[in-house]
C-alpha cells in the first residue's frame, strides 16, 4: 500500500529543507535586489530624538550585546553614532556585556575617526562593568563610582568631556542596544528610578517583549532587530549592513512560511482522512 500524499508532506526529509534554505539565502547574493522598508513610529521616535539634539548635548549609548547578536545590533550602533556626531552631540559609551567592550571600542573608534571626532572631547568610552543592575544604580549616583577610569585607563576626572558630567541628570537620554536582560535593567533602574529617558535596540526575537514598555512610555523608542536597523538607515539616507541584509531575511522567512503552510496542509488532510475512516 502506497504512503498517502499527506503523510509524505508530514515526513519530508529535513535535509531537503536545509538545502532549500541554503538556496534561499544564496538567491540574493546571485541576484541582488532591494526590499522596501516602511518606517515605524517607534524607530522614527529614536531618530527624531537624536536629530533634535543641540551641539554639545550628551547621550549615553550602552553597547550591551555580544558577537552572537552583532549582525542585528551593530548596524544600529553605527547609525546612532554617525547621526549623533553629525549633530555635534557628545557621547558617553558603556558596555554591560562581558564580550561587548572590544566591539564597542572598534565601532566607536572607526566612526569617530571618519567623523573627525576626538576621544575625551567629543566622546568617551568608560568600558565594561559586570552586574548591570548594580552598575546602572551606581551610575545614577555618579559615573565615577563604577567607572573611576575609562576603558583605556585614563582617570575620568582627567577627561575634559567628563568635567561637567556626573550622572543621568547630565545626559539627554540613554539608548541601550541589548541582546539580553540588560534591556530590562535600563527600564527598571535607569528610567523607573532615575527618570532618564530610555530607548532600546533589541534583537528581533526580543522585540515583542518591549512593546508594552513603549505603550506605557517607559521607553520612548524601539529599534526591533535587523528591520529596525534597516529603517534607521533609511531615515539616515545611508545603505548599511542592515539594509543589505534585508533581502536575505525576506527570502529565508518566505521559505519558512511556505514550509509551515505545506506542513499544515498535510496535517489537516491527515486529520480529515482519519475522521472519514472512522
Amino acid at each position: 500500500m502506497s504512503t498517502p500524499w499527506y503523510d509524505r508532506l508530514l515526513n519530508i526529509d529535513r535535509r531537503w529543507i536545509y538545502l532549500l534554505m541554503a538556496v534561499a539565502v544564496i538567491i540574493p547574493a546571485i541576484w541582488p535586489f532591494t526590499v522596501p522598508v516602511g518606517i515605524s513610529g517607534e524607530v522614527r521616535a529614536v531618530y527624531n530624538f537624536v536629530e533634535e539634539l543641540e551641539p554639545g548635548e550628551v547621550i549615553l549609548l550602552a553597547i550591551d550585546y555580544d558577537p552572537s547578536t552583532l549582525a542585528e545590533l551593530h548596524p544600529m550602533a553605527e547609525g546612532l553614532l554617525n547621526q549623533a556626531f553629525e549633530k555635534d552631540a557628545r557621547i558617553i559609551v558603556v558596555s554591560l556585556s562581558q564580550f561587548g567592550p572590544a566591539m564597542a571600542d572598534e565601532i566607536i573608534t572607526r566612526v569617530a575617526t571618519s567623523q573627525g571626532k576626538e576621544h575625551g572631547r567629543d566622546y568617551t568610552f568608560l568600558g565594561y562593568k559586570p552586574y548591570p543592575a548594580i552598575t546602572i544604580l551606581a551610575m545614577g549616583t555618579d559615573f565615577r563610582v563604577p567607572f573611576p577610569t575609562d576603558y583605556y585607563g585614563t582617570p575620568v576626572d582627567e577627561i575634559p568631556m567628563m568635567q561637567d558630567l556626573h550622572n543621568f541628570s547630565d545626559v539627554e537620554c540613554v539608548i541601550a542596544l541589548a541582546g539580553g536582560s540588560a534591556a530590562d535593567m535600563w527600564i527598571q533602574y535607569g528610567n523607573a528610578k532615575y527618570g532618564v529617558p530610555v530607548a532600546l535596540g533589541v534583537t528581533g526575537v526580543m522585540a515583542s517583549d518591549y512593546y508594552p514598555y513603549l505603550q506605557s512610555r517607559q521607553i520612548f523608542g524601539l529599534l526591533p532587530g535587523v528591520k529596525g536597523a534597516a529603517e534607521y538607515e533609511n531615515l539616515l539616507g545611508k545603505i548599511g549592513e542592515a539594509s543589505r541584509g534585508m533581502p536575505y531575511q525576506m527570502t529565508s522567512h518566505l521559505l519558512i512560511i511556505v514550509v509551515m503552510i505545506i506542513a499544515n496542509i498535510g496535517y489537516i488532510a491527515r486529520r480529515r482522512a482519519l475522521g472519514t475512516m472512522r
